[in-house]
């Protein structure tokens, strides 16, 4: 990827400038720090270089952000904002230098406001404080990120973060309201507000969610909050095959007629290496794959009839056996194994595809057939789990850690298996999103009328292409050229 030189660079003077707008505490050019904070969960190694910021702030407020922006924005210095850095695509890698902007010390919860069911926050929240203080209150944030302890709700709104929730609450989006947006000239705006009906004009707070930076910079986000479910249950239901499992996950509402709250999947392999991870075991753990099915209801006797339907059925459906979590400890036991399947991975290999795959729910046993003929045809192993109940699977295919060449045989793969996706019906990214890691591949899924129309929004919200260059949107339709 080459640098345009449109860009600007930061120089003795714009540092200046910044710690004029922040205070000396709020700028850094410690080289050792900014390498730290240009990276997210991709490793440097799978990268083609190292990329790093030229200077890292610290705003406290949306004066300060629109501040640097404008500033930025007069000198075309590219911006990239950053969460916690728990992503998964390099969303918040400054492909192309410039200022880094840090959210951490925005941090606050501002309102939590009963009487409209919603929260207003600062982009820094980390995402659990947000769900603890609604609980507090009797109420219910349903965004769940298996990161949600360490990240911050500024990137899974950005991210459009879906989470172990969707099937009943929708993604981060669902729940979000209004936001305060920073353009790139500096100007603030709100979209939205704590209306639940609004068609004044374009859905911009839902342009937003998922524009990963390129389009402004939020300062502050409302959220929609619901009532707490009084009483919850988590089935651990093994099965003797992935497809027994998966074929299982549709008859939950067709027979069952229940909806749940999550259906997760985990086959052998990753549910092996989350063991192995937290030193701990679950129940039939060499069985081919686990369903975790979660009910919740304000009924006891509702959702005690729903797990008695869903456990029976399940065995009517060739389940090995329907374990029930039903109080705190047992249930986070069970979820902390699930929620640390991608962490071990890491862990544990060095040469791996983390891929965030989404095809229609019936096509998923399909997935994952060629997945496995992907790995007999290139002598790999995978490991899958993710999200079953709305068709969005996490395939993480491994290479031996002293196999020659495998960054070439690994694209490779990749490749076949993303032509796999799309003639599926599916689609790069459910969750983790383009960022710098996906971006060459869009054009395999969105057509040409498409592309060109996020390039003119692009265009229309970041004329000079400032904001997080050289992610999802290709900048020049004739060249190419990923500088925004």
């Amino acid at each position: 990827m080459n640098e345009p030189t449109r860009f600007g660079t930061v120089t003795p003077e714009v540092v200046e400038r910044l710690s004029a707008i922040l205070g000396a505490g709020g700028v850094s050019v410690d080289g050792e720090k900014i390498a730290v904070y240009s990276r997210d969960e991709v490793a440097e190694r799978f990268w083609d270089r190292p990329y790093r910021a030229e200077v890292l702030v610290f705003p406290e407020s949306t004066r300060h952000v629109s501040e640097i922006l404008r500033m930025a924005n007069e000198r075309r210095i590219p911006v990239t904002p950053r969460g916690a850095g728990t992503g998964l695509s390099g969303g918040a890698v400054p492909a192309f230098g410039g200022i880094l902007v840090s959210f951490e010390r925005m941090n606050r919860i501002l309102e939590l406001d009963t009487e409209n069911l919603c929260m207003t926050v600062e982009p820094g929240v980390i995402t659990a404080e947000i769900t603890r203080a609604a609980r507090k209150a009797g109420l219910l944030y349903a965004g769940d990120p298996c990161s949600g302890d360490a990240s911050f709700i500024g990137g899974n709104v950005a991210e459009n973060a879906g989470g172990n929730k969707v099937i009943k609450y929708g993604p981060t989006g669902s729940s979000v309201l209004a936001l305060e947006v920073v353009l790139a000239d500096g100007s603030v705006t709100w979209f939205g507000g704590k209306r639940r009906k609004d068609v004044t004009g374009y859905d911009f707070v839902h342009l937003m969610v998922g524009s990963e930076g390129t389009l402004g910079i939020i300062t502050k986000i409302v959220l929609k909050l619901l009532p707490l479910p009084a009483f919850g249950v988590d089935l651990l239901i093994p099965f003797p095959t992935v497809e027994a499992a998966i074929r299982f996950v549709p008859r939950i509402a067709l027979e069952g007629r229940v909806t749940p709250a999550s259906i997760e999947l985990v086959d052998h392999h990753s549910l092996s290496q989350a063991e192995k991870f937290l030193n701990t075991r679950l129940p039939f753990d060499q069985a081919a794959a686990h369903l975790i099915v979660q009910l919740e209801g304000n009924d006891r006797e509702v959702v005690a009839d729903e797990t008695e339907r869903v456990g029976k059925l399940a065995l009517e459906k060739g389940a090995l056996e329907v374990f029930v979590a039903d109080n705190r400890s047992s249930r986070d036991k069970l979820w902390k194994a699930r929620k640390s399947v991608a962490e071990a991975i890491m862990a544990y290999y060095q040469n791996y595809a983390k891929e965030d795959l989404v095809v229609p729910t019936d096509r998923v046993p399909d997935l994952l057939f060629a997945v496995d003929a992907l790995c007999r045809k290139w002598r790999m192993e995978a490991a899958n789990y993710g999200h079953v109940g709305d068709g969005n699977i996490h395939v993480n295919l491994l290479m031996a850690d002293d196999r020659p060449h495998w960054h070439e045989d690994m694209e490779q793969a990749r490749q076949e298996l993303y032509e796999t996706v799309r003639q599926l019906g599916g689609t790069l990214s459910g969750e983790h999103g383009i960022g710098l890691k996906r971006k060459a591949y869009l054009p395999q899924f969105l057509d040409a009328p498409q592309l060109e129309l996020m390039r003119r929004v692009k265009l229309a919200f970041d004329p000079n292409g400032i904001l997080n260059p050289g992610k999802l949107v290709f900048w020049d339709k004739k060249t190419g050229e990923a500088g925004a």
